[in-house]
């Protein structure tokens, strides 16, 4: 059994002693709500689709390469950042578990990598093109999810129900706030994506650099205009990346920010101001793009805390539940649920 083997049957015991109310050392400090609560909601308010994940369940698979920089070599010793080219699996998506949902519907977009790494490891990012989460706790996120059940009379979320969850809990603003003043991207690769949590980079010398990171695309940022909104077909995104990638690689820059003292590192809601120290850690670039089904990312649980040597966690406790919520949500996915 290679290690990407062992790493799916590592995740299928994890989420089936999770259903079955165990929880493992690694979660002592339980939370307030499960993962296995919010995942039932995010059923609950989507529906099941079988087979198909619980959220970003729309998305579009893709392949290439990562080339990580010096200078991030320096701050980190992950082979990431050899500057040696490391294959990638990617996938596109947009939030939520409607996998009819519209293109240029206002809501978040996803960017995942798995990044295969020599000697069958693996690097994981999960990231979002928001630079700040919507929530800071688990529980936080679990009522956004009820609230925004739609009505079955309407077949939107009652817009009361929202705007009452907003009204009680303003760290969400933020998120709110960009998602109102931004429009979506014009195109997946005309959009940047934040890895929302702070990490920490590990040297050499095992000292700690704590970093949030960013892929910044190489053509530069391009939101839909209103009369674009208004008009993008129903499924643009996928369509203008398989073409766009036949044309010529896409390319993004990987930024990271260096934290300072002081700075919130276990709150994905808060931001970091743009003037701190940041340097380009590497270039992906996307080769090839496909429907998913069938396709390589499909199967792939991209689970944020699968990490190789060099870049390890902060105690973010929406970064620590995000690993139990996929790993249900991929034991019920592969077994047809």
């Amino acid at each position: 059994m290679n290690t990407h083997q062992k790493l799916n049957a590592a995740v299928l015991l994890t989420a089936t002693l999770i259903s079955a109310g165990f929880t493992p050392f690694a979660l002592c400090a339980e939370p307030e709500v499960g993962p296995a609560v919010v995942v039932n909601s995010m059923e609950s308010t989507f529906g099941v689709h079988p087979g198909e994940r619980r959220n970003h369940i729309k998305g579009t698979c893709a392949v290439g390469e990562f080339i990580g920089s010096q200078e991030a070599a320096s701050y980190s010793k992950s082979a990431l950042f050899s500057g040696k080219p490391v294959p990638v699996v990617a996938r596109f998506s947009l939030a939520g578990g409607n996998p009819q949902i519209a293109d240029a519907a206002l809501n978040s977009r996803g960017l995942a990598i798995e990044f295969r790494l020599p000697g069958g490891n693996r690097q994981h990012m999960t990231m979002l093109n928001t630079p700040v989460f919507v929530a800071a706790q688990p529980a936080t996120f679990n009522e956004l999810i009820i609230a925004s059940k739609p009505d079955p009379a309407t077949g939107k979320p009652d817009p009361q129900k929202l705007q009452a969850f907003f009204a009680s809990h303003p760290e969400t603003m933020a998120s709110a706030s960009f998602m109102k003043q931004h429009n979506p991207p014009a195109n997946y690769f005309s959009s940047a994506f934040y890895s929302i949590h702070t990490f920490k980079l590990i040297d050499a010398n095992n000292v700690g650099h704590l970093v949030k990171w960013r892929f910044v695309p190489a053509t530069g940022e391009q939101a839909l205009t209103d009369a674009e909104l208004k008009a993008a077909p129903h499924d643009f995104l996928e369509q203008n990346l398989i073409a766009g990638a036949k044309n010529a690689p896409l390319k993004w820059d990987m930024m990271v920010y260096l934290g300072q003292p002081g700075d919130p590192d276990a709150n994905p809601t808060l931001s970091w101001p743009e003037n701190r120290q940041h340097f380009k850690a590497g270039t992906l670039s996307i080769t090839s793009a496909m429907p998913q089904k069938g396709a390589e990312c499909e199967k792939i649980n991209f689970d944020p805390l699968v990490m190789a040597d060099g870049i390890a966690p902060t105690d973010d406790p929406i970064l620590l539940f995000r690993s139990p919520a996929y790993a249900i949500s991929f034991g019920r996915r592969l077994s047809g649920q």
